[in-house]
């Protein structure tokens, strides 16, 4: 059975940290490409970051660029999403997804994990 679980949410004050961590299980994480999306209250859900299945090519958008990182670790089967300097514009529902290449739809869903920001 195919799993995202996604964990590491909460609530933090602006300007500070948190990390979120993607689990999988039940397919072969290190052959897949892995994002992480965003969605705030009343809001489309948004593109946050992705990476390669080795990690190295990285992508952003453009609000986040220089405070966040997306990183994995293929061996653990666990991909990450570190945030600093957290706004409260970032407080949104953040999900995982991995697909097979880059050229492939996102098919597999994590269930989000809440951050809040107050300011």
């Amino acid at each position: 059975q195919v799993q995202l679980v996604e964990s590491g949410g909460g609530l933090v004050q602006a300007g500070g940290s948190l990390r979120l961590s993607c689990a999988a299980s039940g397919f072969t994480f290190s052959s897949y490409d892995m994002g992480w999306f965003r969605q705030a209250p009343g809001k489309e859900r948004e593109f946050v970051a992705n990476t390669n299945w080795s990690g190295m090519d990285t992508r952003y958008t453009d609000s986040v660029k220089g405070r966040f990182t997306i990183s994995r670790d293929n061996a653990k089967n666990t991909g990450y999403l570190q945030m600093n300097s957290l706004k409260p514009e970032d407080t949104a529902v953040y999900y995982c997804a991995a697909r097979r290449s880059r050229l492939a739809d996102y098919n597999y869903w994590g269930q989000g994990t809440q951050v809040t920001v107050s300011s």
